[in-house]
Formats: C-alpha cells, structure tokens, sequence
C-alpha cells in the first residue's frame, strides 16, 4: 500500500482520509491539536505531532485553507524531497505558481487536483461528482494512478489547465457560493407553498454556506476571475432592477424630488430647471436631504432628482458626494445659479438677543468671510437630519420648534414665505457666487 499523508484536517482533509481508509496507508497531520478531538474514525489513520514523520510518506495532499497556502508550502519546501505533492485547493493558478516555485530542484513531482465537491455533496451521493486535475510535472504512470484511483470511486474525472478551471470555476462554484451568501442574508426559510426552484434555492443556500467563511472569501479573493463574476453580476442585477421599474412613474407627468423644502436654493434651481427645460407637467417632491433624493430615485418614487453639488466659494456639498458615494445614478444635467445669502429673524426678537445663526454647512461655507466679520460673536450651527435644509429650520422656527434666539442665514424667499424679518442682505463672500446642481436619473 501507498503511504499517503494529508495536511490540513478541516472539512475537506475529513474527506479524504474517509476516501483514502483501507486503500493506503494513511497519516495525518494538523498543526492545530484540536481538529483531531472527536473525531470517530481516528482508527482508519495515524496521526502525527510532527510536521517531518507526514514527509515519510510517498505522497502528501495538502488540503489546508486557500490563504494559508503559500505560506504552508514555504515553510515545508526544505521537507520536499522525491515525493509526489497533490493539492486540493478550490483555486488553481495559486497551487500552480506557488508549487512550481517551491518544488523547483527538489525532486518533488506536482499534480493539481479540485474535487469539484464538499462534504454537503457527498451526503447525497458521489457517483459523476466531478474532479479536476492537471500533471503539472509528475511522471505518465504516477498520475496515470491517481486519475485511476478517482474514477474507480465513481469520480468523474476532468483534465483541464489551472487557468481554465479558475475560469469556468469564477461562473459556477465561485457564482453558487456568492449566491448562497446572498440568499442567507436574505435569511430565506423554506415555507408550505416552496416550488421545486425555491426548494433548489434552500440547497444552494445549505451547501455553500456549511462551508467557512474563510472558504468563501478565499474563493472570492484568490481565483483571479471572480471578481469580473461579481462586477457583471452587480451589472446585470442593476439592469433587471432597473427594467422593473417604470421609465416614468406616472404617464401624464414627471415626478422632480429635490434636496431641499419650500423656499430653499435647490427649490429655485428646480424652478430654473423647469423654464430652461420646458417642461410642462410635472410634479415637486420636497425631500430636504440629496440621500433622501437618490434612495427616493433608486425605489423608483420620483423620475428626476435635484441637489446642490458645488459652490464657487464654499467648493464640494459633502453631503451630496457622500450619498453618491452610496447610490448609483446617471448623471443628465448640470446647471449653475447665482446664490444670494439674507440673515433672518423672527419678528420681535431684537438683534443683540440673537445667540446663534443656523444654516446649511455649505451656506456657512459661502459666508465664512463676512460672518466672521461681523457675526464673530454669534453660533454657527447646522440642524440634524431633515433640519440640516435650510428652508426646513426656518419652517422650524417659525413654528416655534427652533429657540427663538436664533436667526437663518438663506435664501429671501424664506423671509416672506415664513413672515421673518430681513436683517442682513448679500452675505456671501464673492458677489459671483454660483453654485451648480446635478440632475440625476436612475
């Protein structure tokens, strides 16, 4: 009989020493101790403590984590002698390299393997379940005997290159364990009225995610193909989304949601839009917040989204470019109006009682000069939330829900529509202060 050593006793070295019981003489190593506790086969091979009685053997199978690899070969390379080195790894070109490397000039012969299944599979049965070799420098008759050996276990053998199996692999084991992934996420159950589809989705799910998580992220790191697998994925699942949804959502209109309320800059820069646009029917969604606009854009509720993007003087909104950063839009217009900033108060409330001026931290931006020349002694200070609109915190105060020593620092229209009193025109710092607006669709 053969002598056989495996290295490596996680899910899949379990596997092969049950494949390998009673057809050679098998030993174990695992530099973890504690893979060996329970386990009820412990009579079918010998389990060593040290790393150089498992290279006594003829050959050795390396079934060790797909990260771990290299750094196992490399640390073994001076145990390679004239043995026959297989590996089990669900990658292939890594193997490939690393062994190449490694066994150069040591007598050492390579064969890669892939059993193209688990320890779920064989549950089920194993008969035509398929293995994937390639001779990478092991003689005709050795590797003659171990593509033998597969077949005569029912294995349906296949020979391909490293490069074409990570390939087809990146499409069909790489694409199940990223779907099954998904669908644990979703955290789906299987119910009374599963059809035969929804019932193969609870055993994608149970076959793939039994397995590691550091399986899994190896399968999605180490193959170089299957990062392409989930970038045409994301691709399709946002084209299918997006044919879902309506190109309008209501037939005799346009639905324009806005980054801010009644009276705000972004309401006169959808306004503009409007005329220069001509468009004739459509409808004002007031949103306050750009994340709001592209969640609302994404759900399919509006048609059209409308935000401040950057000022001359104050440069990049942040709050824009960080909802951008969390949504995908297409971009289908820029424009730039003139920004006019007025300090406002609330009827009454005399001047020296004023403690703070709220705004927008853009508008903060665009008025840092002549605040701090003549407002230094005042609080500067954004609202949370839906406040952080401008239009909003003068809706705000003058319900009462803002102190009423506060004053706003926008747009002239908030003074007449909220019955404010003007104390200060033109605060910006440059008399050309523009700020553009994307128009932005799903």
């Amino acid at each position: 009989m053969k002598k056989v050593s495996i290295i490596g006793f996680g899910r899949f070295g379990k596997v092969l020493a049950k494949m390998f019981a009673g057809h050679f003489d098998v030993t174990v190593y695992d530099k973890n101790p504690e893979v060996f506790k329970n386990f009820k086969n412990a009579a079918d091979f010998k389990i060593v403590k040290k790393l150089p009685e498992a290279f006594k053997s003829e050959v050795i199978f390396y079934a060790v984590p797909i990260n771990k690899f290299e750094k196992t070969v490399k640390e073994h390379r001076n145990y390679f002698k004239d043995q026959l080195i297989i590996d089990v790894l669900s990658v292939k070109t890594l193997p490939k390299k690393t062994l190449k490397k490694y066994t150069a000039n040591t007598g050492a012969r390579v064969i890669l393997t892939h059993p193209m299944f688990g320890p779920d599979s064989l549950r089920y049965a194993h008969k035509n379940l398929p293995v994937v070799m390639e001779n990478v420098s092991a003689n005709p008759a050795e590797y003659k005997f171990w593509k033998d050996f597969f077949a005569k276990r029912g294995l349906k053998v296949i020979e391909m290159s490293a490069a074409q199996h990570d390939k087809q692999a990146a499409m069909s084991q790489g694409l199940a364990h990223f779907m099954g992934r998904l669908l644990q996420g979703l955290r789906i159950k299987p119910s009374a009225i599963d059809t035969v589809g929804a019932k193969q989705m609870q055993q994608i799910k149970e076959f793939t995610c039994n397995d590691t998580w550091e399986l899994f992220r190896d399968l999605q790191n180490f193959n170089p193909y299957t990062k392409k697998m989930r970038l045409s994925l994301g691709r399709v699942y946002d084209s299918l989304y997006n044919k879902l949804l309506p190109e309008q959502k209501h037939k005799d209109y346009v639905i324009i949601g806005i980054q801010g309320g009644k009276g705000s800059f972004c309401e006169e820069a959808a306004w503009h839009y409007i005329k220069e646009k001509n468009i004739k029917n459509f409808e004002l969604k007031y949103l306050y917040t750009t994340e709001r606009v592209l969640k609302r854009l994404h759900n399919g509720d509006i048609d059209l989204g409308i935000f401040a993007m950057h000022n001359a003087i104050g440069g990049i909104v942040h709050e824009s470019t960080h909802a951008l950063a969390r949504h995908k839009v297409r971009i289908a217009d820029e424009f730039a109006i003139r920004i006019r900033h007025f300090l406002m108060k609330l009827p009454g409330v005399p001047m020296e009682k004023i403690t703070k001026i709220t705004a927008h931290p853009q508008v903060f931006l665009q008025c840092r000069g002549n605040l701090l020349r003549k407002y230094f002694h005042l609080k500067l200070e954004s609202g949370k939330g839906d406040l952080i609109d401008t239009a909003m915190a003068a809706a705000a105060l003058a319900a009462g829900r803002l102190d009423k020593n506060t004053a706003i620092l926008g747009p002239a229209a908030l003074a007449q529509m909220y019955k404010l009193e003007t104390v200060d025109s033109d605060l910006q710092d440059d008399d050309k202060n523009y700020t553009s607006f994307f128009v932005v669709k799903r």
